[in-house]
């Protein structure tokens, strides 16, 4: 993931009336090993946590991100991005300010990965802890607190200049409440184009009933099924859309259309490109029930198999018992 440009920002909030102080870098960071293992990392975490998806507003305010981001484009010399991460900060205090208790280190990066580049960034806390030195002292240390930050975005810039997608902009929207999470987008100068857990389960929805009109036997569903999940929770994790086309690819080699078709047919609304939500896909992948003291949670690709439910008599026939639970029964039996 070759690194282009990137600088890091401190914003501090202190307790009471005071207002947020920012403390700006002059020019963006030299390359380093720490660095490219600090963005991995924040990527992965950012690929896993519950996202927002949509595209820069044409009205967005004067201080979003929206508007001050083209006059970087136009160049893309560290010079400008130093700019434009001051700009950026700037207008971020005034939000740390309003809705946040606390400030912290404000880090962007302009990174190419393959054929596509991305400007990210992320607001970390830095977290009281101790380290060991090179003289084998403990010593006071402040590490960031990469799996939690308090805000952080992606956008895709290839996908923007292209102009044809309305879900370049992912945010994160898993903390804080919904009042931050609109003062955030609003920041961002972002208009949601994407609802990723109801796009995903419209597909999942999509895929039933295609699977269902098909009548597959068992263990083709269970395969194709599985082919899915593992596309979708794979895209997931890189941070990137599900794509129709290659989907139906995976569904069914043979006829690799034939998914494609079926779902554009059947007139679900959905989009070329979908932004996966992983809590979705999970709750797909099991079954989980519970009522009157009784908790059941299985992979769904046992129903049929080793799981059987009789809608008629509302009976679920587990015919492989765990042995745990065996054992269980058992002694209580005795």
């Amino acid at each position: 993931m070759p690194i282009l440009h990137c600088i890091v920002h401190r914003i501090d909030k202190a307790d009471g009336e005071q207002p947020a102080a920012l403390t700006t870098a002059d020019t963006p960071q030299a390359p380093s090993s720490p660095l490219d293992d600090l963005l991995a990392e924040l990527t992965t975490r950012f690929n896993a946590k519950r996202k927002g998806w949509g595209y820069f507003r044409e009205d967005a305010t004067a201080r979003s991100l929206a508007a001050l981001l083209p006059a970087y484009l136009e160049t893309a010399e560290p010079e400008a991005f130093a700019t434009l991460s001051r700009q950026t900060a700037e207008s971020l205090r005034e939000l740390v300010e309003q809705q946040l208790p606390t400030g912290g280190y404000l880090i962007m990066a302009h990174v190419r990965q393959g054929e596509s580049e991305h400007l990210t960034l992320a607001l970390l806390h830095a977290r009281a802890g101790f380290g060991v030195d090179s003289r084998l002292a403990v010593v006071p240390v402040a590490p960031l607190n990469v799996s939690q930050p308090a805000l952080a975005a992606r956008i895709d810039l290839t996908q923007m200049r292209a102009g044809q997608s309305r879900q370049y902009v992912a945010f994160t929207r898993d903390r804080g409440g919904q009042a931050l999470v609109e003062a955030f987008r609003d920041w961002l100068g972002c208009e949601e184009g994407a609802d990723a857990p109801g796009e995903t389960r419209t597909l999942l929805k999509a895929f039933s009933d295609y699977v269902e009109s098909e009548a597959l036997p068992d263990a083709a569903a269970r395969e194709k099924t599985d082919a899915l999940l593992d596309y979708a929770s794979d895209q997931a994790g890189r941070g990137e859309p599900l794509t129709l086309d290659a989907l139906s690819e995976l569904v069914d080699d043979q006829q690799p259309r034939a998914f494609y078709d079926y779902i554009r047919n059947q007139d679900y609304g959905l989009a070329p490109e979908i932004p996966p939500d992983k809590r979705t896909l999970q709750q797909f992948k099991r079954f989980t029930g519970r009522a009157g003291g009784v908790s059941i949670s299985f992979d769904s690709h046992l129903l049929g198999n080793s799981i059987e439910y009789d809608a008629e008599r509302d009976r679920l026939i587990i015919k492989q018992v765990p042995d745990a639970l065996k054992t269980q029964l058992r002694e209580r039996r005795s």
